[in-house]
């Protein structure tokens, strides 16, 4: 059965290809949320020699400065069948078994990304290596830390190496391959000082001991391995790696593990450490803590795989399904998109979702602020008054009442009022355009197709343009049909309203202010009467001709034009946002990858 490490090898390599892996990113991905050894130290530390001892083989490049510019994500899967080969991601269909090629590909891999120079990249390589000779483990290389830039390196190479390393040692899941050369002190060791800050209680750090046949003679580093000198909750390892020499040579990593073995075992320091000293001893350590750390982290990862998986369907079912390409289930598919727009604009409308309200507003504020400032105090000044009754009589004075002047006065006021109404009309018209707008910008399923997005708007905007125009001519109606016929008691009362002034002979003088004055209020108070008539029945006619209509009939056009329409039309304006599409497939993708993961992950569980 397949390990706890192998499965989540198996299942970052298809985060990695998902683009479901975090990186340098802060995101908590599925990736980030599974255990892997990470492995610091400083340049000319060993770092790489100890990768490769555990290994087996001799694959990373070397040099001198820095020669990891990008983060290497190892993962070691222990075969049985005796196949002994290597696959970078990047390279899915070429299997390497020639370990030169492998270190020249990753030096060839490193300068794609970062160029010929000494520059660094946080995007990683991912490389798999499959051998019988290997434990279960994922490792992640990083540069090495340094203290001082070198020529053709930016003076921030120093901080941005440590803040690359520091991004994935923070992370709580990540276990800490501390990397430290014997033959300087533990103190200035730049892996333990920065592992020290990240996980002051070295829960998640493993400390290495590199360089042990190097040191001064008659030293050893007992107090270091031993626990002494720097306590971590695990014990401390050495490992005598190959000399520069042996690499010149060609010394393979068998012989290699081999002199290191008899190091130990002959050594009158570490020989009573020898059964827990060694490259051999610390990758079995390793693949065993971290199948531990994995095995005890289940319910964490397990949690955050169901909650993914939630978000994952959630979204899946905002974005909809494909579209079918039968033209009946297309057009099945048409309508419901616009009765889901309908009914957002109606809930605008009728107060589920704001908006309504600025209907009321235009009644209930704007029209009669509109109609305060009508300037019926300049039209019916006693100046104004006087020429317009005087035009009217022409040469033949009134005799009781100057009717002809009465009817010119109180036509010309309400003419004032078409104003205020072609005003309501177009504001009614403008709210509602804009609730179509935020209706479908609102209306989730239509998200994903622009073009009929572009083709209701269009439809909806014509249908309420021809609204306005009929409610425009609609209220337009009403201020003429009070102009066209006065109240007829309103003129009855006018001579007795006069008698009982007690003043008959001034009414028969055109000319006095006291009768300008009395023609002035009397026509304010008609103008009055007839304001407060068209201040209920504009809004009325707005309502009928606009909103009311907007609510039964907006889509009503569209609707025969949609009907007519062939497949291939139809398909256009199902023609889907390709980002929405290409996002339903990435979706679908990691969903199919979470969901596969939970089960496996489940399975190899229950049965550990």
């Amino acid at each position: 059965m397949e390990s706890l490490i192998g499965l989540v090898n198996r299942i970052q390599r298809a985060c990695t290809v998902l683009g479901d892996y975090g990186g340098d990113s802060a995101l908590p991905t599925l990736w980030e949320s599974l255990p892997s050894v990470v492995v610091v130290g400083g340049q000319s530390s060993g770092k790489s020699s100890v990768l490769e001892s555990i290994v087996g083989r001799d694959f990373l490049p070397r040099g001198s400065g820095i020669v990891t510019r990008r983060p290497l994500v190892l993962q070691l899967h222990k075969t049985d069948d005796g196949s002994d080969y290597a696959e970078f991601l990047h390279l899915p269909r070429r299997r390497f078994t020639d370990f030169a090629a492998v270190r020249k590909e990753i030096g060839d891999e490193t300068d794609r990304v970062t160029g010929r120079s000494k520059m660094i990249s946080p995007v990683p390589i991912h490389l798999s290596i499959y051998s019988p000779n290997v434990v279960n483990l994922t490792l992640i290389d990083l540069p090495g830390l340094t203290k001082v830039a070198v020529e053709g390196q930016p003076d921030s190479i120093v901080q941005d190496i440590e803040q690359m390393v520091r991004i994935y040692v923070e992370k709580p899941n990540s276990i800490i391959l501390a990397i430290s050369p014997a033959n300087q002190d533990i103190a200035t060791s730049d892996a333990i000082k920065l592992a020290r800050e990240v996980d002051p209680q070295g829960e998640r750090t493993w400390g290495v001991l590199t360089k042990l046949d190097l040191m001064d003679r008659g030293t050893n580093a007992l107090d270091v391995l031993e626990g002494r000198s720097y306590r971590l909750q695990h014990p401390w390892i050495g490992v005598v790696n190959r000399s520069q020499a042996d690499i010149n040579k060609n010394v393979d990593m068998i012989a290699a593990r081999r002199r290191e073995r008899e190091y130990f075992q002959s050594s009158p320091d570490y020989g009573h450490l020898a059964g827990k000293m060694g490259s051999e001893y610390l990758a079995k350590m390793l693949s065993r803590h971290l199948e531990a750390v994995i095995k005890s982290r289940i319910p964490s990862i397990l949690a955050l795989i169901n909650k993914t998986i939630d978000e994952l369907e959630s979204e899946m079912n905002q974005l909809g399904k494909p579209i079918a390409l039968d033209a009946g289930a297309q057009l099945y598919t048409i309508l419901e998109l616009c009765r889901a727009f309908d009914y957002v604009f109606k809930e605008h409308l009728d107060g589920g979702r704001p908006g309504g309200e600025r209907v009321y507003g235009v009644f209930d504020n704007q029209l009669p602020a509109a109609l305060k400032k009508l300037p019926f105090d300049k039209h019916l000044s006693m100046q104004n008054v006087r020429r317009v009754v005087t035009e009217a009589d022409g040469y033949q004075p009134h005799l009781i009442a100057p009717e002809q002047g009465y009817r010119r006065l109180i036509e010309s006021s309400i003419a004032y009022f078409k104003g205020p109404a072609e005003a309501v009309v177009d504001a009614i018209h403008f709210i509602l355009r804009d609730l179509v707008r935020k209706s479908i910008s609102e209306t989730q399923e239509l998200k994903r197709f622009p073009t009929l997005q572009a083709e209701l708007a269009a439809a909806a905007t014509k249908a309420l343009e021809a609204y306005r125009e009929e409610s425009r001519k609609t209220a337009l109606k009403l201020v003429e049909m009070e102009a066209s016929y006065l109240t007829v008691d309103f003129f009855r009362k006018l001579p007795q309203e006069v008698e009982k002034g007690g003043n008959a002979v001034a009414s028969m003088d055109r000319y006095t202010d006291n009768h300008l004055r009395r023609i002035g209020s009397n026509v304010s108070s008609y103008v009055g009467m007839v304001m407060d008539i068209l201040r209920n029945s504009i809004p009325k006619a707005a309502v009928h001709c606009q909103v009311r209509e907007a609510k039964r009939s907006l889509l009503d056009t569209f609707y025969t034009q949609i009907g007519k329409k062939e497949a291939k039309q139809l398909s256009v304006l199902l023609d889907e946002d390709p980002a929405t599409m290409e996002r339903r497939l990435a979706c679908a993708k990691r969903l199919e990858l979470y969901k596969n993961a939970r089960d496996e992950i489940d399975s190899v569980a229950w049965a550990k």
